[in-house]
């Protein structure tokens, strides 16, 4: 993953320590964030700019969005919001973040954070405390389902937001439990989409995921990214911290995305788990070093480096890459299959690939357009649920 190779990407549990602090149901209300009147001889404020508050503190103005927005956004939210406590993994006592899914109780927090733990706290913003059952983990996803069993008076579902329908330079705010420090809200933009994030436990990769400069830092993972009507566009999961060891936030912050969340929940809320499909195959996409030592006319698809051993590539003839070949001093693959379409949808990279397989279902077949010594073959593709231990 390119990010990997630049930085540091940390898991945002924190250790527990002594610190004072403190689908749903219908949709919030939605806030429209309105442009200045046009005719309006009043300039918009701009980002650098500021005014003064009736108690004198200088507020810093966003473009399109005032402090009452927020100030609505963050009433709303937070007692959707909830503190995850962790208690006795055997690797010392952590707390990260969740929010709630349904009036049954049902929490959404990550894997990561939950994972060992002998008891599971539940703080919500009022201070009330409960103990909570894990009744569902996904490690592949980073995502895991609690259960309490009585909400707070106030405490509510929060909506989520079609992750698809995010474009990078929205406006979001992060609410969560950074360092233990409960109810604490963020703001930001979101940086970019599609990228591919690490599950951190198991060797497969969460696509789509959203980036974001809000400030993200340990305590909230597994709490909710937010849009501006307040619905979730994601769960915090992780930082680019770069190769210091700080594990503070840098200004690259990850969330998985919501699709992902109700393609998974609702399987751990119902089973405890769930059952990924798998194509059984590694690889990266076509670079310029791919495509000159394969003699390729374009830079596009997926090109498959290795094949899995007794997995649905293998037996469907999907080939890897067999040797490599040296362009520009750089040692590229070569002989791998190409895969440029899935039911005849361009691909243009290997994050595509991994999109298209990870939104099936086992015993879901896909027709693949292949790429092999220059000729466009059609194979089909049964694909099989996930084993523990093997690639994409």
């Amino acid at each position: 993953m390119c990010v990997a190779s630049l930085s540091v990407l940390a898991f945002l549990r924190v250790d527990r320590r002594v610190v004072s602090d403190e689908r749903a149901l219908a949709p919030a209300p939605r806030v429209e964030v309105k442009p200045a009147d046009e005719s309006s001889t009043k300039p918009a404020p701009q980002p650098s700019e500021s005014q003064t508050h009736p108690q004198g503190q200088a507020i810093r103005q966003l473009p399109g969005i005032s402090s009452d927005l927020l100030a609505d956004l963050y009433d709303r939210a937070n007692p959707g919001v909830v503190n995850v406590e962790v208690l006795g993994d055997g690797a010392g006592s952590g707390a990260g973040s969740g929010f709630i899914i349904d009036n049954r109780g049902h929490i959404i927090t990550n894997n990561h954070v939950v994972a060992n733990a002998e008891a599971v706290l539940v703080v919500f913003y009022d201070g009330y405390e409960t103990l909570a059952e894990v009744v569902g983990t996904d490690a592949d996803s980073d995502l895991a389902v609690l259960k309490v069993t009585d909400l707070t008076a106030g405490a509510h579902p929060l909506v989520l937001a079609d992750s698809d329908q995010v474009e990078a330079g929205e406006w979001v705010v992060a609410i969560g439990n950074p360092f233990q420090f409960g109810g604490s809200m963020m703001i930001g933009i979101v940086s970019a989409v599609g990228r591919t994030i690490p599950s951190g436990l198991t060797p497969f990769s969460i696509p789509q995921a959203i980036q974001t400069d809000a400030a993200i830092n340990p305590g909230n993972s597994g709490g909710p990214l937010l849009n501006m009507r307040g619905e979730v566009i994601g769960v915090n999961a992780q930082i680019a911290t770069g190769n210091n060891n700080t594990r503070a936030n840098s200004g690259v912050g990850f969330a998985i995305p919501s699709n992902v969340v109700n393609l998974v929940a609702p399987s751990l809320v119902a089973n405890g788990k769930y059952d990924w499909p798998w194509l059984g195959v590694r690889g990266t996409g076509v670079d310029l070093s791919i495509k000159v030592a394969n003699d390729l006319s374009v830079q596009q698809g997926a090109y498959i480096s290795d094949v899995i051993s007794n997995g649905p590539a293998e037996e469907a003839g999907l080939v890897g890459s067999s040797r490599t070949r040296s362009t520009n001093g750089i040692e590229a693959p070569v002989g791998g299959d190409i895969i440029v379409a899935v039911d005849g949808k361009p691909i243009q990279d290997f994050n595509d690939l991994l999109v298209e397989v990870a939104f099936r279902k086992p015993n879901d077949v896909m027709e693949l357009s292949v790429l092999r010594d220059g000729q466009l073959l059609q194979i089909s593709v049964t694909l099989a649920p996930r084993p523990a231990d093997s690639g994409s």
